[in-house]
């Protein structure tokens, strides 16, 4: 997939310059957002808000952002081009580097973006990245796609896309959001807590074994009992799931394909 987007570069000290038009998009997005996730998106990801004291008026750099993860969980964001190839993305995360593309949306594409920009990655991730739970599952995934085959990764793509980028937790408030694609969305915040979508408790096989399109609204959510889960899963023998999820086979989509 190509992309119109080109990440920025720093600088000869490191620092990254963007016009005051993209720090008004930062603004405008994560004001909106921090009042949408009040009562919506769980304690884990709200306490690693305040740990990262993003600022609303600027981008952040990545060099503020590594030092609250590096003091915290060990993590460290790495800067990147618009998209990146797998065996680079699993490296990463292998390595407790969590890819950053440094451009920001159009004021055209504010409310959706296909492919993943600063404010998805910093905003919709990096808080709960201060969560040692969720620190060690992205870290153990990261190791497991490294090794991974071609055809087992597109099984781990799934259980990564209803964990990290789109999953529910139960709370005693009720239902919270902890996947950074809904954190990141106005729209996919309210539809996921909607009684539109399907909400399914957590299982990593049904995970891995549930297509989805990265264009729309999910059809289908998992929910974790607790935040906690991940942690427990990452100690588990993932690989041993996909396998059977491998054997299992698919479940029919519970989408329309996409328009040629």
């Amino acid at each position: 997939m190509s992309t119109p987007y080109v990440a920025r570069e720093p600088d000869a000290n490191g620092f990254i310059h963007y016009p005051e038009a993209e720090h008004q998009v930062w603004h405008t997005l994560i004001s909106r957002q921090m009042k949408l996730l009040e009562g919506r998106a769980c304690q884990e990801y709200l306490d690693g808000i305040e740990q990262l004291g993003l600022p609303h008026e600027r981008i952040p750099q990545l060099g503020e952002i590594n030092q609250v993860l590096q003091a915290t969980t060990g993590w460290r964001v790495a800067r990147v081009p618009a998209l990146i190839p797998f065996q680079t993305f699993f490296e990463l995360l292998a390595s407790k580097q969590f890819p950053v593309a440094t451009f920001i949306r159009t004021p055209e594409e504010l409310d959706y973006l296909q492919e993943p920009d600063i404010f998805h990655e910093i905003f919709g991730h990096c808080p709960l990245l201060t969560n040692p739970w969720f620190a060690e599952f992205t870290h153990t995934y990261g190791k497991l796609g490294l090794a991974a085959s071609k055809q087992e990764r597109v099984y781990l793509a799934r259980l990564y896309w209803l964990t990290i980028e789109f999953g529910l937790l139960d709370t005693s408030q009720g239902q919270r959001i902890y996947g950074g694609g809904i954190l990141s969305s106005p729209k996919e915040t309210l539809y996921a807590l909607s009684n539109a979508p399907e909400q399914q408790l957590f299982d990593p096989i049904e995970a891995m074994r549930t297509p989805y399109r990265i264009d729309i609204l999910q059809p289908v959510y998992f929910v974790l009992p607790e935040l906690k889960r991940l942690f427990e899963l990452a100690q588990e023998d993932i690989m041993a799931m996909v396998q059977q999820a491998m054997q299992l086979g698919l479940h029919t989509p519970k989408f329309a394909p996409k328009a040629a």
